[in-house]
This record gives structure tokens, C-alpha cells and sequence, in this order.
């Protein structure tokens, strides 16, 4: 069955895990990404809800009252594999449908520094993902896609996803969730699909598929 079409976003919930031994590590991307989106709409206030930091931001939507939508930021704070908790009950505090959610996390099987859209699809071993499906009971959210790369060598994937990263690979690693939240953004102003056509086919002009 097809996956339904995307509305206009309305929440972005970005996947990572809270504390300090987690924030530089690769399984962060969603964390990191939903933290630069807050940065620059001049986001001051987080609040506790439902297990999740929320914040509140306006973007420019002509159809909305006062030409302005609220978007609902979000990090879960009940550690990855429980992610879909606290976002399937914000969706129902929110009255934000499937349709209209984005997701942002680390894809594995993109390379390090790409960034992609996806409309729908299954976790692919991403245990996030995982429990947001199950959660949501549904799999027609769409997703921001953080490119890691595969483990070096003989590296648990485990390992390699909470590696703390540290110099260079750090810095790599921030220009990618900024460029996350640019594509992000783009969802959120012009269009999933728009954005999709947008970024992939950027990503892929580069020769980073």
C-alpha cells in the first residue's frame, strides 16, 4: 500500500538520546538538528511535556490564521529505542496527524555527510524509528535523513553510533545536522515533496547517493 501524501509539517521531532555522554556521538543527528532549527527562530523557551523537551515556533503559511502556522519542536527524553512514546502522545496533545510529522535521525545506509528526505518506509533497524511505528501505528510520517556511514571495519554498529566524536569528525559531523535543518526548514516553508525533489537531487548531483 502506498504511503499516504505528507501534509504541511506541523511537529519535527528529532531522535537522539538525553545527557551529556551522548550529545557528540553520531545517534545525536536529530537532537543536534532540532537544536540548530531552534537557534535560528530565536527559540528561548523548552518545556517538559510528555517525556519530551517542546518548544513552539511560527513559520509563514498564508493559509493559516495570522499568516503564521505553529510547529511544534520536540527531542524525546526517554532514550532511543522508546522514542515513539512521547512523540504518538504530543501528536495526541497537538491533534497532529501522521501526515503531517517529521522525523530527523541517522540513516546507517546513507554516507557520512549526505542528507535526504523520505516520504514513509519502514525503520530499516533504526530502533527510533522502530518505536515510533509501532507507536504511531502507522509508518506515513516523513523522515529527514542524517547520513552516518557504515561502521569501520569489525566496529559494533552500537559502538560506532555512540562514539563520542571529537575534532574534525566533530565539526563534519555539525555541518551535517546545520544542513539537516536547512532541509528541514525547506519541508517546513515549501513542501515535503518540494523539499524532497529539492535535496535529494542535490545530494545526488554531487555524486552522494
Amino acid at each position: 500500500m502506498a504511503a499516504a501524501q505528507p501534509q504541511k509539517i506541523r511537529m519535527i521531532a528529532g531522535l537522539g538520546n538525553p545527557g551529556e555522554e551522548y550529545a557528540q556521538t553520531r545517534h545525536n543527528a536529530g537532537f543536534k538538528a532540532i537544536d540548530e532549527l531552534a537557534r535560528q527562530a530565536n527559540v528561548t523557551y523548552w518545556k517538559n511535556q510528555a517525556g519530551a523537551e517542546v518548544a513552539s515556533i511560527k513559520v509563514n503559511d498564508a493559509e493559516a490564521e495570522g499568516g503564521k502556522r505553529e510547529v511544534i519542536l520536540v527531542k524525546p527524553q526517554s532514550y532511543m529505542n522508546t522514542s515513539g512514546g512521547p512523540i504518538s502522545k504530543l501528536c495526541a496533545q497537538y491533534k497532529v496527524s501522521v501526515e503531517e510529522l517529521l522525523v530527523i535521525h541517522d540513516e546507517l545506509d546513507i554516507p557520512a555527510g549526505d542528507v535526504r528526505i523520505k516520504v514513509g518506509g519502514g525503520h530499516a533497524g533504526h530502533n527510533g524509528l522502530r518505536s515510533i511505528i509501532d507507536k504511531m501505528g502507522s509508518r506515513d510520517f516523513s523522515r529527514v535523513r542524517v547520513g552516518i556511514g557504515n561502521p569501520p571495519g569489525r566496529m559494533p554498529v552500537a559502538d560506532f553510533v555512540l562514539k563520542q566524536l571529537r575534532s574534525r569528525e566533530a565539526e563534519d559531523f555539525d555541518e551535517t545536522t546545520i544542513r539537516a535543518a536547512e532541509a528541514a526548514a525547506t519541508a517546513l516553508t515549501r513542501g515535503v515533496i518540494f523539499a524532497r525533489d529539492h535535496v535529494n537531487g542535490a545530494a545526488a548531483s554531487n555524486g552522494k547517493h
